[in-house]
């Protein structure tokens, strides 16, 4: 009678531990740089927006500078990056939205950019579940725009910010070390 007891304990614990670790693994941190940087992995980080009633949620993970040499260096010129780390860049909006000119349908799409020296390529890609962009495919792509890397404050770890305008038109910018890029796109009311 012990033993069972003992086993069903154990069983018990198992799940509990097992539970805990998986809801671990889920958390989100909103602001990668508020977060106390312990840890040398990227961690799991996300932007959210609401704006015409509807969410825009950008899913990333936020990859630290720790004394690296990040552009032409960690992550090279003219080669296309997941702007992130680990799984592709995610952004997901419950209404069309127009970017570049284009309108793009509601729905869940990769970021991918292609940094340069002095302008990068900000892509939406259809193909939003992915790791890193080794199954990249320029067909895939919705969407392609030019920007200029603007000089930024030092950012310790890559964050993504949504930030909207009186006349609803939505910038979108990712900051890291000491360069960020921002683009628009206006949310179809």
């Amino acid at each position: 009678m012990k033993k069972k007891f003992y086993l069903l304990l154990l069983l018990i614990a198992t799940v509990f531990t097992a539970t805990a670790q998986e809801q671990k693994k889920e958390e989100v941190c909103y602001n990668p740089n508020l977060v106390k940087d312990t840890s040398k992995k990227s961690i799991k980080s996300m932007a959210v927006a609401v704006t015409h009633g509807d969410s825009i949620k950008i899913s990333y993970h936020s990859p630290g500078v720790r004394k690296r040499i990040i552009w032409g260096g960690l992550v090279p010129y003219d080669e296309v990056w997941v702007t992130g780390a680990h799984d592709a860049t995610t952004l997901e909006i419950g209404k069309a939205f127009v970017v570049g000119g284009k309108e793009i349908p509601a729905g869940k799409y990769a970021i991918f950019t292609i940094p340069g020296k002095s302008e990068w390529t900000v892509i939406i890609n259809k193909h939003w579940k992915q790791h890193l962009a080794t199954e990249y495919d320029e067909k895939e792509d919705e969407v392609r725009i030019k920007v200029k890397p603007k000089k930024n404050t030092h950012i310790e770890r890559l964050q993504y910010f949504i930030e909207e305008n009186k006349s609803g038109k939505i910038t979108i910018t990712v900051a890291w070390e000491k360069l960020k890029i921002s683009f628009d796109s206006l949310v179809r009311l």
